[in-house]
């Protein structure tokens, strides 16, 4: 890793806590429509919803909220209390509250790197939502610039790095996310360091044959201080 000029950092779950926000969500929500199915099949059905809307509403705690309602109304046969409705909307308004808790290690790790690489944000999801989190977690002062993408695929990446003008192989990206924040990135020429979430949204697990030894992973951010 000689050679890395700029280092990238996924944001949720890789700098702060944000995934269990989504599960303590999808956990009342099942609550909530338990009286038209069982929880199990309610948490499927969401997750069949989220996935369709991907497409339409993209990444985030709005389009996270707009799936929860159509699947409410769906699940109830149109018939749901107004009440839940409701509740959903304040569910997603108190997601997007959430005070910013940072995971250990990531600002010793920003303070030693600063000055070193350009350092930037590369996250997706909400704009509104992303700009708001990273400016409630006092670390915007460690990066050059933020890149809120709609997705994280190769052509995504690509465009990042044109826009960055490095070589892919002056670009490392630090992420929780196998499927979004390290294959892409072996597969156009960057290096990638995979660091690990307890929770994993099902949408971007991988299979083992989708797996490489091109990345490192690490059990904790501080580690990636080792290699650079």
């Amino acid at each position: 890793m000689n050679n890395i000029k700029v280092i990238a950092f996924d944001a949720d779950d890789t700098l702060w806590i944000n995934e269990t926000y989504f599960r303590d969500a999808e956990n009342e929500f099942a609550k909530l429509l338990s009286g038209y199915e069982t929880e199990n099949k309610i948490h499927q059905e969401l997750y069949k919803k989220e996935i369709d809307n991907l497409k339409i509403y993209g990444y985030g705690v709005k389009g996270f909220v707009l799936s929860m309602v159509e699947c409410a109304l769906e699940l109830s046969n149109y018939k749901i209390n107004q009440k839940i409705i409701d509740r959903i909307i304040e569910i997603g308004k108190e997601m997007l509250e959430q005070p910013i808790d940072l995971l250990n290690g990531v600002e010793e790790v920003l303070q030693k790197l600063q000055g070193k690489y350009k350092l930037i944000v590369a996250t997706k999801g909400d704009l509104l939502d992303q700009e708001r989190k990273l400016e409630k977690s006092g670390i915007l002062k460690y990066f050059h610039h933020t890149e809120v993408m709609s997705d994280k695929k190769e052509i995504d990446y690509l465009k990042l790095i044109k826009h960055l003008d490095v070589n892919p192989s002056e670009l490392l990206m630090i992420g929780n996310s196998l499927k979004s924040d390290v294959l892409p990135l072996v597969a156009v020429g960057a290096s990638a360091i995979h660091v690990p979430f307890h929770t994993t949204w099902a949408h971007e697990e991988v299979s083992c044959e989708q797996e490489s030894n091109s990345y490192k992973t690490i059990s904790e951010i501080t580690e990636v201080l080792t290699f650079l």
